[in-house]
Parts: structure tokens; C-alpha cells; sequence
């Protein structure tokens, strides 16, 4: 028994105990047993998981009673099952009226059409918007302002859809039937108005791929929001560098003509020579 339990600890460890293995099943052995996933939960073991993510996505979190009465995204995910429930079974006016008493109650607009997988969790969740046709997967984590919006009035997909273990900032806004890639970072304010490749980190207006990171652990995502790239400063950095070396090479060869040229043909050289130099790099 205990070489089973051995071997099965190689296969699913945490990557926090191990190098990644490129895949995050979710059922990490060395988890804790009440931190481990159950695969078709009852309604008590779906409630701990709910009170468990809180504990794993967001350190401030001290106590049961304390999430219960003072996580408003956790209140909004529970009144968003109901409402969703009543959707599906064609209940349509029950469903939006929940939905906006949720919105009252938590500042968080959920339509009740939307899909939303497990283990999702809304941090500081005042002024989310979620649309009728996003879809979200397992232990996705959501910053307040974070919208999820259409860009069509015809009914069809028309929101995006947010993968796994996806991590989307303050006031990130995901625009159209999109789809945000597994383990994906959207950083704060960016605006996203096309697909992101699995394991990337996207920021800016619109948003650019400036990083993509290794498999990591969804159920344990990664918090260093002030680590993302400037991708302004670093443009300007490299544009400094194009300069320098343009000016050092312009400089090589106006020493190369003083000792090979005479004075009268080295001025027409070394001004046509930074003329071509500058179309070379634009």
C-alpha cells in the first residue's frame, strides 16, 4: 500500500514540491485531504470546497465566520448557482430578478446564462461584470473592476472564455467571444481583444503577450501582480540601445573615412553614409 500511495506522489505532487509536469490535474497528492478535489461533490463537500478556495486565493482570510459574512464574491457565486439553475430550466424572469439582487447586495452583475466552472473566486469583487454567454473554468481567480463583456447585439457567443486556472486583474476588460488560455495572467487595466496562448501574461491597452511563463499550479496561483513588465519602458529601453549602437557605428566608419578619404569626398561620404544608415534602421 505504501508503494502505491509512493508512486502515486511522483505522478500528481504539487509543483511547489516538484518541477512541473506540465499538467495540473487538480488532485495534487500531497495536498491536504480536505484541500483535495472530489471529482462529483454533494452539496456539503461543494460548500467546503467554496470556503477552502477563499483560504487558498486570498492570505487575508482568517476564519470560517469571517469568510461566510465578509466575502461579497462568494456571496455573488452563490446567488449566480441559483439564478443559473432557474435560467436553465427556462425560469428566465426568477433568474435575472436573483441575479440583480445580487448585484444590489455585492456590487458584482453576473447574468444568470453565464457558465462558471468550480473553485472560482471574486477578490474584492466591487464593480465585476460577467456576460450571458462567458464561460469560466476550475479556479479561475477574478480582481474587482474585471469585466467580461460583448462586442455584438446579435444573439450568439458574443463574450470570452476564460480557461483554467486563469488570473484576470483590477480592471482588466476581456472583450468578445474570446478565449483566454489555460494558466493565462491578464493584467491590471489591460484590454483584451484577442485569444491569449496557455501559460501567457498579458498586459497594456490593447493588451500584447509579454511573457509566457511555465505550468503552474492553478490551485495556488501566482499573486506578484507588481512583477508584470513595462512594456513601455522596455520598448524605450531598447529603442536607447538601437541608438547607441547606431551612433557608435556611424562613428567607426566617419574615423575609417578621415584616415582613407580625402577632406572634400569624406564630408559627401559621411553624409550620404548616415543617410543610409538611418533608412537601414527605420
Amino acid at each position: 500500500m505504501s508503494e502505491q500511495v509512493d508512486e502515486a506522489r511522483k505522478v500528481r505532487t504539487c509543483p511547489e514540491c516538484r518541477e512541473c509536469c506540465d499538467e495540473c490535474c487538480g488532485e495534487c497528492a500531497s495536498l491536504p485531504e480536505n484541500e483535495r478535489v472530489y471529482e462529483h461533490p454533494n452539496p456539503w463537500q461543494r460548500f467546503r470546497e467554496d470556503i477552502q478556495t477563499v483560504f487558498n486565493k486570498d492570505p487575508a482570510a482568517r476564519s470560517v465566520i469571517e469568510i461566510l459574512t465578509s466575502y461579497p464574491g462568494l456571496h455573488a457565486i452563490w446567488m449566480h448557482r441559483v439564478a443559473h439553475r432557474l435560467w436553465a430550466w427556462g425560469w428566465r424572469f426568477p433568474a435575472r430578478f436573483i441575479s440583480h439582487i445580487g448585484r444590489w447586495l455585492t456590487g458584482i452583475e453576473i447574468h444568470p446564462g453565464a457558465t462558471i466552472g468550480r473553485r472560482f473566486f471574486i477578490d474584492h469583487g466591487m464593480g465585476v461584470v460577467i456576460g450571458e454567454t462567458a464561460e469560466i473554468g476550475d479556479d479561475v481567480l477574478m480582481y474587482k473592476g474585471a469585466v467580461l463583456g460583448g462586442v455584438s447585439l446579435e444573439k450568439k457567443k458574443r463574450h470570452p472564455t476564460l480557461r483554467d486556472g486563469v488570473v484576470v486583474g483590477s480592471n482588466a476588460v476581456i472583450l468578445g467571444p474570446i478565449e483566454v488560455g489555460i494558466n493565462s495572467k491578464v493584467g491590471s487595466g489591460a484590454v483584451v481583444i484577442k485569444d491569449v496562448p496557455a501559460c501567457a501574461t498579458v498586459v497594456g491597452v490593447p493588451a500584447k503577450v509579454v511573457k509566457i511563463n511555465g505550468i503552474s499550479c492553478r490551485r495556488k496561483p501566482d499573486l506578484r501582480h507588481e512583477e508584470l513588465p513595462d512594456i513601455v519602458t522596455e520598448r524605450l529601453r531598447e529603442m536607447e540601445e538601437r541608438i547607441a549602437d547606431l551612433e557608435a557605428y556611424i562613428q567607426e566608419k566617419l574615423q575609417e573615412l578621415e584616415r582613407t578619404e580625402p577632406e572634400g569626398r569624406r564630408e559627401l561620404m559621411s553624409d550620404r553614409l548616415v543617410e543610409e544608415e538611418v533608412e537601414s534602421w527605420a
